[in-house]
C-alpha cells in the first residue's frame, strides 16, 4: 500500500525522522513546519491519504490545525494522526473532539507509525 502523507511538525529533526520512516515504507511525504504552513501546503497539493500533526507548534498549534482542516469540506474525510510528546488523556480527548483519528506519543517507533498510518488510511 502506497500512501501520500502530509506531516506537520515544527521540529526539523522530527520532520526528517518522519520523512525517513515514510520513505522506507514506500510512502510519499510532504512536510510543513507549523499549522499555518500545513494549511498552505494542504491547499496547494492533491489531498493526501493521511495527515500527521504535532500539537505544540508556533503560529497555529495542532488543535487549531485540525479544526481548520475539518472546517474545509474537501478535507473533512482525511484521517489525521497526532504525533506528539503529549500523553494527557484530556489532550487526547480534545484532539478526538476536534477530529483527530489517532494519537502516537513521541519518540515514535517507525514501524508503529507505519502500521498506524495504514490502519487509519483504511
Amino acid at each position: 500500500m502506497t500512501l501520500s502523507v502530509l506531516a506537520v511538525d515544527d521540529s526539523r529533526t522530527m520532520r526528517d525522522m518522519i520523512k525517513i520512516a515514510l520513505t522506507q515504507a514506500g510512502f510519499t511525504s510532504t512536510l510543513a513546519e507549523d499549522g499555518e504552513h500545513g494549511l498552505e501546503v494542504l491547499d496547494d497539493m492533491t489531498p493526501p491519504d493521511v495527515i500527521i500533526t504535532d500539537i505544540n507548534m508556533p503560529k497555529l498549534d495542532g488543535f487549531g490545525f485540525i479544526d481548520a482542516v475539518r472546517a474545509q469540506e474537501k478535507h473533512r474525510g482525511i484521517p489525521i494522526l497526532v504525533l506528539t510528546t503529549e500523553s494527557a488523556d484530556t489532550l487526547k480527548a480534545r484532539a478526538r473532539k476536534a477530529g483527530a483519528t489517532g494519537w502516537i506519543v513521541k519518540p515514535f517507533d517507525p514501524a508503529k507509525l507505519v502500521r498506524a498510518l495504514k490502519m487509519v488510511a483504511g
